[in-house]
């Protein structure tokens, strides 16, 4: 019998090994102060380092605690690897944030319970400590903010990209299989979609802090061509969907 959960935290990985432990360790002692009911998912998207290794070993260690693994066969993206841990959850509540805990653990009680308390979906708003080796991806951030709000011509738009989002599992459910992209465009696509359904939206502010350890997958260059091409083509269908909730 499937027993129900106030919470699933699905935890997207992809050559995690050097952050994996700590990490898993911090959103323990996060989730064991809460009364939620929860579970975590594990969906790796292809690692080529023992990060394999160190989830079935989790899960060999820790029959006491309610956790799953997903093994993509090949490289999905982070929009596939997400929806495929949304699609197996059983709380009512479903988020998924950045291993790394560049944002920490410690926001995740927050999210859950605005989304328990009516929200449909809770966005981790990164805030960042200034530190100078930063500075790209805060202004990778803040100008993809507002190039994105002037092309989809949003009269709200939100930290779109933020690796730390929460949802009412049962209305993020029919939106997964209308989502185009399933890289990093992801993210944007169903916040859009979203919006444009009329889905209730909150912002909490978290603190972003870079974390060096890991080696960064973000190419300012590539990445902002990348952006560009793909709200270019987005921004059609969303005035498609402007026009149609207009009807």
């Amino acid at each position: 019998m499937s027993v129900a959960l106030d919470l699933t935290l699905v935890l997207p990985c992809y050559n995690e090994h050097p952050v994996f432990t700590n990490s898993v360790q911090e959103i323990f002692k996060t989730l064991d102060l809460t009364t939620f009911a929860y579970e975590i998912i594990f969906v790796d998207d292809g690692s080529r380092d023992d990060t394999r290794a160190l989830i079935d070993a989790l899960l060999a260690q820790r029959p006491d605690k309610n956790l799953t693994r997903i093994f993509h066969a090949q490289n999905q993206g982070r929009g596939g690897t997400v929806a495929d841990g949304i699609r197996a959850a059983r709380g009512d509540v479903v988020g998924y944030i950045d291993i790394d805990l560049e944002v920490h653990a410690r926001y995740i009680p927050s999210l859950a319970q605005a989304i328990r308390e009516g929200a449909d979906i809770a966005i981790g708003q990164r805030n960042y400590l200034f530190q100078p080796r930063s500075l790209d991806r805060w202004i990778l951030s803040k100008g993809y903010h507002q190039l994105a709000k002037r092309m989809l011509g949003m009269n709200t738009f939100w930290d779109t990209e933020s690796g730390y989002k929460f949802f009412k599992r049962a209305r993020i459910l029919p939106l997964l299989d209308e989502i185009e992209d399933q890289r990093w465009f992801w993210d944007t696509e169903v916040m859009v979609r979203a919006a444009l359904r009329g889905y209730t939206i909150v912002e909490i502010p978290v603190l972003f802090l870079r974390n060096y350890g890991k080696q960064s997958s973000v190419n300012a260059l590539r990445d902002t061509l990348d952006y560009l091409k793909r709200l270019r083509a987005f921004r059609a269908t969303v005035k498609q969907l402007q026009a149609q909730t207009k009807v």
